[in-house]
């Protein structure tokens, strides 16, 4: 049964600073990051959200760890120092390492923003937690641009123009559309199972970096992320299973 849509005054500051600090958060950080990196080394940092959302759900919420489990974080770490430490800053990556560090701390502020969200859907309704979230992120906005200031040049073009096409594109579907479905999948699946359907976004930026020239093939980007995709499944897939 859905969850009323009421909520008190201080669960709608809760979701207001969770939607300024964490949905806010995590698209700054990313955006940042991905500036400075190729687009598939930053979807490596996306999977590691599995591995942060189990973290902090041990450290906070006591979550049993199994030696399957640490040995599951300890590769997926592995992987995204290897990724850190080897990927060179070229004309596709102007300064690959503080893109790639910044990228891991977006994944780590939308890992918390999984897990907090999760929490409070037990006490409120969907479009309640929407609701503020999406106010809390669009008051955090406003007060970072008027920091650093509110040129955009993109907002004079024609509106059929294809930056503003892609613009409307990335406002549409990445982000409404997505936000909005969000709470539905952590109303019926586990925060872990939700992060992990962020691998379809290493997939599809891997195959559109390639074919649109945005990145290059590389042995250690490969092994980075096959050592995340197994960190991933021994956290929550191999477990899973045990338990059966």
């Amino acid at each position: 049964m859905d969850k009323p849509e009421d909520s008190t005054t201080r669960q709608r500051w809760q979701l207001f600073l969770l939607g300024a600090l964490g949905m806010y958060g995590y698209m700054f950080f990313y955006l940042l990051g991905i500036s400075m990196t190729t687009p598939v080394s930053s979807s490596i940092f996306v999977s590691l959200e599995p591995i942060w959302v189990f973290v902090i759900t041990v450290l906070f919420y006591k979550e049993k760890a199994t030696w399957m489990k640490l040995l599951g974080i300890g590769l997926g770490l592995g992987g995204a120092i290897l990724c850190i430490a080897t990927q060179p800053g070229d004309d596709l990556a102007s300064n690959a390492m503080a893109g790639n560090l910044i990228c891991l701390v977006s994944s780590i502020v939308y890992a918390i923003y999984l897990v907090v969200s999760n929490r409070l859907l037990k006490g409120v309704g969907d479009m309640t937690l929407l609701k503020y979230t999406f106010l809390g992120a669009a008051v955090m906005s406003l007060i970072v641009n008027s920091i650093y200031g509110f040129e955009a040049p993109i907002m004079s073009m024609s509106l059929f123009s294809t930056p503003m096409l892609v613009l409307l594109f990335v406002l549409i579907f990445p982000t409404t559309i997505s936000y909005l479905l969000l709470p539905i999948g952590l109303k019926y699946l586990k925060t872990t199972l939700v992060a992990i359907y962020g691998y379809l976004i290493l997939i599809v930026a891997t195959v559109t970096s390639f074919l649109l020239g945005q990145d290059r093939f590389s042995w250690t980007q490969l092994g980075a992320i096959v050592m995340i995709c197994i960190s991933v499944y021994l956290v929550e897939v191999a477990e899973s299973k045990s338990k059966v």
